[in-house]
């Protein structure tokens, strides 16, 4: 059930960057910024198990070091800039999140 309700955060906060990303062009409000980033921390919690945490962890920081170098290319493309902006306020902060968690695991061990 947990892991389910994860999957659908992680889907739908997706679906809400692209679509505030293009609807914002460049510019998100603070309200959209922190249901993003509340939506990331839930992705990071719930969706992530112990043997997905690495693969997550590459994807998740290639994500993030392309969508902030390429929000600072793209600045002349709104649409573009908006959805990689949208991507970095849902993807970082579950990146931060499963790091924590694998840095508290090797801790553990």
């Amino acid at each position: 059930m947990v892991k389910s309700f994860g999957a659908w955060a992680f889907l739908f906060g997706v679906i809400l960057a692209v679509i505030l990303g293009l609807v914002s062009q460049g510019t998100l409000n603070a309200l959209w910024t922190w249901i993003l980033v509340l939506i990331g921390l839930v992705v990071g919690l719930l969706n992530v198990t112990e043997k997905e945490v690495t693969p997550f962890m590459m994807a998740g920081a290639v994500l993030v070091i392309v969508s902030s170098l390429g929000s600072a290319v793209m600045d002349s493309v709104p649409l573009l800039n908006g959805i990689l902006m949208a991507m970095l306020a849902l993807f970082v902060p579950a990146t931060i999140v499963v790091a924590i968690k694998s840095v508290f695991a090797l801790a553990k061990d």
